[in-house]
């Protein structure tokens, strides 16, 4: 899965020490794309709803979307950025492995 842009998140988390994106992803956001990220955290997983919905948390940093969407809502405590690459490498991982 490529990640086409990543853009400052419309929600507003910086005074909390968190910042949040919007990854654009090339791809819909599927149920076998959500359980390929579940090493990732612990995972919230509302699929009986109209639009199903999830989450992933981690201790330093969350990740969110609705299934069949194009993007994931990432948020990321400023003092660990750099974990946002486990993030961009499943995501990659999942493209060349499906």
């Amino acid at each position: 899965m490529r990640i086409i842009s990543i853009n400052p998140s419309p929600e507003p988390c910086a005074e909390a020490g968190w910042h949040a994106s919007q990854y654009l992803l090339d791809g819909t956001l599927t149920r076998e794309l959500v359980m390929a990220l579940r090493p990732l955290g612990s995972l919230l997983l509302m699929d009986n709803l109209r639009q199903p919905f999830f989450k992933i948390e981690s201790h330093h940093y969350m990740l969110k979307g609705l299934l069949g969407d194009h993007s994931i809502r990432v948020a990321v405590h400023q003092d660990h950025e750099e974990e946002t690459n486990l993030i961009k490498q499943l995501l990659y991982n999942y493209e060349t492995s499906s």
